[in-house]
């Protein structure tokens, strides 16, 4: 005879579940291109059965949707514009945001918009992502002229260098010293962003 509380059905808990899956969706779209994910794999990563995945999202441009997005994908809030080419320095060394978890997250969505680039509609989603969650935040914080070719030319800069030294790995990227390299990565976002 089982002892009782083995007879007990496991808990489970939705909101973990639905977090593994986007953090699973995450790493995946950041590997590979977009039409290269399945949602099998997502599922067999995050520990559930691939029906799961679509009853929580619905398809996979839904979840995508959601992957890419985040909580908040560059976390603006609090920020003034005196601060910004600090905090995106920081956001290329992974040391924004309140955890580690959390950077990877952000480093992981500039990846997952980089790899989408080829798909149709992963691409859409990607310019809507970007200009509600971060263009125009951006440029909100700035002033004067041309704040959104600004915002935009700061997120080049950032998603260029991010690629160079992340995805690609660039030793002069990688091994450079960190004080040096922030240095001139904070001038410029400064630039971008004057």
């Amino acid at each position: 005879m089982l002892p009782p509380t083995s007879c007990m059905p496991r808990l489970r808990n939705a909101a973990a579940t639905r977090e593994a899956m986007l953090a699973s969706a995450r790493r995946h779209f950041a590997r590979e291109s977009y039409e290269n994910v399945g949602l099998r794999e997502i599922a067999g990563e995050a520990g559930v059965d691939p029906a799961l995945v679509s009853r929580y999202f619905g398809s996979k441009e839904q979840l995508f949707r959601e992957a890419l997005r985040g909580e908040d994908p560059l976390s603006l809030d609090g920020l003034s514009r005196e601060e910004l080419p600090d905090y995106f320095a920081s956001l290329f060394f992974g040391q924004a945001g309140k955890s580690p978890d959390k950077a990877a997250e952000k480093v992981d969505c500039l990846l997952m918009m980089l790899r989408s680039a080829s798909s149709q509609r992963a691409s859409e989603i990607v310019r809507e992502a970007i200009g509600t969650d971060v263009l125009e935040p951006m440029a909100a914080l700035l002033t004067g002229e041309d704040a959104a070719m600004r915002a935009s030319l700061t997120l080049a800069v950032l998603m260029g260098c991010g690629v160079l030294h992340t995805a690609m790995a660039l030793e002069s990227l990688r091994d450079a010293d960190e004080a040096r390299l922030r240095k001139r990565l904070t001038a410029m976002f400064e630039t971008a962003l004057a």
